[in-house]
């Protein structure tokens, strides 16, 4: 289920003169029934809808007062959203002869009065804004309208914009469709309103509300297509037209594979920082702490304290938060039990809000091994916005591999991850002959799509991509991804936890140990795997190139490649 809220606007909408039908009534029972929260966004004062619609029990909040007032039916609690109307206000309106009529912090008039109520909170210097509603217009303090009051319920529910729906009629429902994924007009809407809405309903009123109604129990909207900005998730832009490549916030998922140092975590972050910019709420599962920095994110886990499910569970209840769950802590053996766990109550989670949006994975042939039987018990009939990043393309569950409906291949032998998927979906790979590398540019396959095979030239975050120095620098990097000293016949064994252990190392070892990894380019290819810094396994690569490179001039050449980069000033 995508859509878990519905919210409508009540005079021309839900209402004709003033009146609900029955059959109207009876609609929106049927999706409460479903599962589904129902919310009413009006312009009217509480006391006065109460008072000609006492049927309220169906809506599980009520938005009044043109978005200032907040009301839940259940508990008849109510949350006033902004502050009341000034005195000295009101006295000037009296005073010039406008009617008016007030709420809690709503003021209501007609027009023409509205050039009179303009004039005077431009003498008396008010952050006021005059809002209009097919002849009526209303009088709310700067900011306040029918999207902020929804996003206040939304926010009380456990709901994202990304999973509601809205419909109305009038000019002040521009706020309260503008929040949603959908935004619906009925069909006796104002044209501006028609104009904006992703969909426009054959009838008017509560039947239109009915005709949206049947169309969410029977496909949720499989076939309207958002018009917010930022509904596609650019990856990149095609390399050889420079088109925009984007994929699907919704009913897609990617697996994201190719060798160590490839790339892969700079299109992983790319993506995070478009879900996160745009609403998305994003679970990440991290098993050896490369994304602790992430901008927006809560990290639950280090090298000392383990993650804890219902903890993680607990935080993603508020649409606004982000989750990198770090399993650095956790021994590599029992990662995939933890996971097995943690995955049913992120379905969960899912299935009673539609949240996390997007479930990441990486390391996925660690969590998610093709060797594992129970994880077929673990993984639902489809996985669907999901992404599993991997080195190991073939050693990834088959199970969770055929629901991906993508694959982005990054770094060298691009064709090789191409045929593994191919070969774990059941479909011909889209190439049969080596593709040219090119750093910066990976490959998206969508099976499913006619566009073949793409070249995208990957767009990398805006944000500065920055290390966590202090797990890398400092921390306790777990022994599988230690560098150890062994020397050429093994008879060390010397373990290098974090950098700053393999500086005080680096100096202390004799020379033909030195010279015994340096030459096997041990350091560089520690620093690509474990490190994942490009520039820093660049240098140290060409310290290990050097011809004739001393022991101590190399030393103190990789000594100093680390220092300036992660030490100093720690």
């Amino acid at each position: 289920m995508r859509y878990f809220a519905l919210a409508c606007d009540f005079d021309g909408t839900l209402a004709h003169q003033g009146s609900v039908s029955p059959s109207t009534g009876e609609a929106l029972k049927r999706l409460k029934e479903s599962g589904r929260r129902v919310i009413l966004a009006t312009g009217r004062q509480l006391d006065e809808l109460l008072r000609i619609f006492p049927e309220t029990a169906i809506f599980d909040r009520i938005v009044a007062d043109n978005g200032a007032v907040l009301y839940s039916p259940a508990n008849r609690e109510t949350r006033v959203l902004a502050d009341p109307p000034p005195a000295a206000f009101l006295a000037a309106l009296r005073l010039r002869g406008v009617p008016f009529n007030v709420g809690q912090v709503i003021i209501g008039t007609v027009e023409p009065y509205d050039a009179t109520a303009l004039e005077i909170i431009k003498e008396q210097g008010l952050e006021l804004q005059v809002i209009y509603n097919k002849g009526s217009v209303m009088i709310l303090p700067s900011g306040v309208n029918k999207g902020t009051g929804l996003a206040t319920a939304l926010a009380e529910l456990g709901i994202s914009a990304h999973n509601a729906v809205a419909v109305g009629d009038a000019e002040n429902d521009h706020a309260l469709l503008n929040l949603c994924e959908i935004g619906v007009a009925v069909a006796n809407a104002i044209p501006t309103l028609k104009k904006r809405a992703d969909l426009v309903t054959s009838l008017p009123n509560g039947r239109g509300v009915q005709e949206l109604i049947g169309r969410i129990l029977r496909d949720d909207l499989a076939n309207v297509q958002s018009r917010r900005s930022g509904h596609q998730i650019v990856l990149g832009r095609r390399a050889e037209s420079n088109e925009s490549v984007a994929i699907e916030p919704y009913r897609s998922s990617l697996a994201i594979a190719g060798p160590s140092g490839s790339g892969k975590t700079t299109v992983v972050r790319a993506l995070i920082e478009r879900f996160a910019r745009h609403g998305y709420q994003v679970c990440l599962v991290d098993p050896e702490g490369d994304y602790d920095e992430l901008d927006k994110f809560v990290t639950l886990g280090s090298a000392t304290r383990p993650p804890e499910i219902p903890e993680t569970a607990q935080i993603l209840q508020d649409a606004k938060n982000n989750v990198t769950v770090n399993l650095i802590g956790i021994p590599l053996a029992d990662r995939p039990i933890f996971f097995s766990k943690l995955f049913p109550k992120l379905q969960e989670l899912r299935s009673r809000t539609g949240r996390p949006h997007w479930i990441i994975i990486d390391e996925a042939h660690h969590l998610l091994p093709k060797s594992w039987d129970p994880v077929t018990g673990t993984l639902p009939e489809k996985l669907s916005e999901t992404i599993l990043v991997t080195v190991q393309l073939e050693s990834v569950h088959a199970a969770a591999l055929k629901s991906m409906t993508g694959v982005i291949a990054v770094g060298a032998s691009p064709e090789r991850t191409l045929l593994q998927f191919s070969q774990a979906i059941g479909k011909p790979s889209p190439v049969s002959e080596p593709l040219l590398h090119k750093k910066g540019v990976a490959f998206l396959w969508r099976p499913g799509e006619d566009q073949g095979l793409l070249p995208v030239e990957i767009e990398p975050p805006t944000e500065e991509v920055r290390r966590h120095k202090r797990k890398y620098a400092g921390g306790e990097l777990p022994p599988d991804r230690s560098f150890y000293f062994k020397g050429p016949e093994g008879k060390l064994n010397l373990r290098a936890q974090n950098l700053n252990m393999f500086i005080q190392l680096a100096e202390g070892v004799d020379e033909e140990t030195w010279l015994h990894h340096l030459r096997q380019r041990d350091y560089s290819r520690w620093m690509r795997e474990t490190i994942k810094d490009d520039e820093l396994v660049e240098e140290v690569s060409a310290i290990e190139n050097a011809k004739a490179a001393s022991s101590a001039d190399s030393r103190a050449k990789v000594i100093e490649a680390i220092n300036k980069r992660y030490t100093v000033g720690e």
